[in-house]
């Protein structure tokens, strides 16, 4: 099996960061699509290989990813001193070298597992920033009998509502992110394919939903959008829409929602299913296999069909809940980006705003914390005699005024919007370096300005590689990477301006890819 550039670079960067750092734990950013499980396996095989007598446990949440990750690792590996521990999959095999378990089976096993030297953790998201709940109960017993043990986490999305990055917090465990790839990247070199998104006529409102740890009451919000009324428009507006897909994913907004919408489909001719993390293994498999054999068009679930489940055929998405979590939304949204023969991109209809709430998946911004309770209480004024109200109340307590009711924000959706904005490729003929101070922070940076033919305005970059935090780590691992591909060596720089010296002395790329955000510009790729 051969490894991509961008995998090897992953790795490469992860042995990198450990040998930088005695201590601590990193993540691999990686999306979906990108082949984690192959990355894993090959860090796995060099660890047991090269090492003698590590002992190496992987670990995932589901019994789909530990199939997948086991099934790349003797694909890699065929002889692989591997054993498998997972309840759902009827296997309990100690004893080997490698471990493959599922969290729910091991977590309360520690002694039988016994000294670990290295956990690998695939969707690294769902470990609490406490320390509690189940990874974080195991992880801690593993490290009471080899304190030593290092963790390595992978994720398309390291941040959690309520917290942030995954490497915030005092409790995190994890120290930092690596990105060695990004989804333009993936795209550009046809790994992946684009997403389009659709205006539908038809909305389902969210103004007044409440929410609970940071995101929608699930109940609350089905008994809103699973209306027959609803389903009815909606079912119709997708067989408009998306009649020439022959794969539907649809995310309903709960089990009942998901039966009612399915049903809606079955009685206007398009074949469907409804899928539920109740259905027994084999139901479930039955009804997989006839959605993705074409038996059936459209499948309906909750969220059971996000991380882990592989369908590159797959080529309609549609939302029919919301969520206020924008790791949910980019796991729901990159299942259409896997490549198959039959499709160049996957087709996604939001009817309920998710595009909206979090931007382009090629922009996604981590969840804020969760404040602290300092700070001021939301109100809102009554027009008639001014008295300051509590945002929910409908009528003035004082004078009995009636507050209107809010209108909904309009959706204003273009067929690229989940994208961002379409790529746009220059021919450099030269680049400049030189430091740039923030007027907003008063912090120095590398300021990168791409020059194409006469008629084309040049291209402007920000390095912010003095700032701290994500930010910072994530410039300078670019600066490295532009810096060896400029033919350029940096090591032992004192400060910006001797590097942009440095810098402007090398070799820059024959042609970027970019795309204008706002008034700034993103460089997706550069090539030399």
């Amino acid at each position: 099996m051969q490894l991509r550039p961008y995998q090897t670079r992953a790795i490469e960067q992860l042995y990198d960061w450990f040998s930088c750092n005695p201590t601590g734990n990193p993540v691999l950013n990686m999306p979906g699509g990108s082949g984690k499980s192959v990355v894993i396996a090959s860090i796995v095989r060099d660890a047991v290989q090269n090492w003698k007598g590590t002992r190496v446990l992987m670990l995932v949440h589901s019994r789909e990813l530990v199939a997948q990750n086991a099934d790349k690792l003797r694909k890699l590996w065929p002889n692989a001193p591997m054993g498998i521990y997972s309840a759902s999959l009827n296997k309990r095999q100690l004893g080997e070298p490698i471990t493959y378990a599922g969290i729910q089976s091991v977590w309360s096993k520690a002694h039988l597992l016994g000294h670990q030297d290295i956990v690998v953790v695939d969707e690294a998201h769902a470990i609490s920033v406490k320390e509690t709940g189940t990874y974080r109960k195991l992880l801690s017993d593993l490290l009471s009998i080899n304190p030593d043990m290092r963790i390595v986490g992978f994720s398309a999305s390291p941040y959690r509502l309520g917290q942030g990055m995954i490497t915030d917090g005092d409790e995190a465990l994890f120290k930092e992110i690596i990105e060695p790839v990004t989804i333009n990247e993936l795209i550009y070199h046809g790994h992946l394919v684009p997403l389009r998104s659709k205006l539908t006529s038809h909305r389902l409102d969210t103004q007044g939903l409440h929410k609970r740890a940071g995101d929608y009451i699930a109940s609350e919000m089905e008994q809103r959008f699973n209306t027959e009324d609803h389903n009815t428009q909606i079912a119709s507006e997708i067989a408009t829409l998306a009649n020439d897909r022959k794969h539907w994913l649809i995310f309903c907004s709960g089990v009942a929602h998901a039966e009612a919408f399915s049903n809606s489909l079955n009685n206007i001719g398009i074949t469907s299913h409804w899928l539920t993390a109740n259905d027994p293994p084999a139901i479930r498999d039955a009804k997989l296999k006839d959605f993705e054999t074409g038996k059936v068009r459209a499948m309906c679930n909750v969220g059971i069909l996000t991380t882990g489940y592989d369908f590159p055929a797959l080529d309609c998405i549609a939302f029919l809940r919301a969520t206020q979590s924008p790791g949910l939304y980019l796991q729901c949204a990159v299942r259409g980006m896997r490549p198959h023969p039959d499709k160049k991109d996957c087709l996604v209809l939001d009817f309920a705003g998710v595009v909206q709430t979090h931007g382009p998946i090629t922009g996604v911004n981590a969840p804020e914390k969760t404040g602290e309770g300092n700070g001021e209480a939301p109100v809102k004024v009554c027009d008639n005699c001014h008295e300051l109200c509590h945002p929910t109340v409908k009528q003035c307590p004082v004078c009995g005024w009636e507050f209107p009711e809010p209108k909904p924000k309009a959706l204003m959706l273009h067929n690229d919007d989940i994208m961002g904005n379409e790529l746009q490729e220059m021919e450099v003929s030269g680049w400049s370096w030189k430091r740039h101070t923030s007027q907003k922070s008063g912090k120095d940076m590398c300021l990168i300005t791409y020059y194409g033919a006469l008629s084309e305005p040049p291209v402007k970059e920000y390095l912010t590689i003095a700032h701290e935090g994500y930010a910072g780590k994530k410039a300078m691992q670019l600066l490295v990477s532009m810096a060896e591909n400029a033919k350029t060596f940096i090591a032992g720089v004192r400060n910006i301006d001797q590097l942009c010296d440095i810098m402007n002395e090398g070799l820059y790329p024959k042609s970027i890819h970019y795309r204008k955000n706002g008034k700034f510009f993103e460089v997706i790729n550069r090539a030399w």
